[in-house]
């Protein structure tokens, strides 16, 4: 979505959304709310989502929130957001942490690509599509690190093993694709 859901309202103050933001783990928020979460914990960690109390270590601003810029209250926030992100966003993550965040990236990348109205860098195109022949030219050839044919279900492991790391990967580029986006330009 590129803002929160109709009838929806910010699970911190519980009113219309105020420069409405999306977090990783795919709850909105209103911008200046979850600044005011953040700040309440730890400044030198990210906070924990009030829903579901993943960590939070993107926000993306939605479009009618990148819109109004100019407006000195928006102002602020976002350059609170993009603070954050600057601190959190291009830090490293587990295992654990990229397996949550990847339905995330994944639906936010899947309806780009589909958008004729917003694009990719074709660097980035380029780096999925590459990945996304070579995941596929693996695990369709016959020759396999573990082949199926000897050991069945388990030869599928290695194929398995291959499409995730292919989402990983495709992942990871569209969460630097954010970060550059919503805060991390100015690094």
């Amino acid at each position: 979505m590129d803002g929160p859901p109709e009838n929806d309202c910010c699970a911190v103050c519980h009113g219309s959304f105020n420069i409405p933001c999306q977090a990783n783990c795919s709850h909105w928020f209103c911008g200046g709310c979850i600044m005011l979460v953040w700040h309440h914990g730890s400044a030198l960690q990210p906070c924990k989502c009030p829903l579901c109390r993943r960590e939070i270590t993107l926000l993306v601003p939605s479009e009618a929130s990148l819109r109004q810029r100019h407006e000195n209250d928006a102002e602020e926030v976002l350059g609170k957001i993009e603070r954050y992100n600057r601190y959190f966003a291009g830090r490293t993550l587990g295992l654990f942490q990229r397996l949550q965040d990847l339905p995330f990236f994944l639906r936010r990348l899947l309806r780009e690509l589909m958008d004729p109205q917003r694009s990719l860098p074709l660097v980035i195109r380029a780096r999925i599509y590459i990945a996304m022949a070579m995941s596929g030219v693996y695990v369709l050839s016959p020759v396999d690190i573990i082949p199926e044919g000897i050991l069945g279900i388990v030869g599928l492991l290695d194929d398995l093993i291959i499409i995730l790391i292919f989402f990983f990967h495709v992942a990871a580029i569209y969460r630097s694709v954010l970060h550059f986006r919503h805060g991390g330009s100015s690094s």
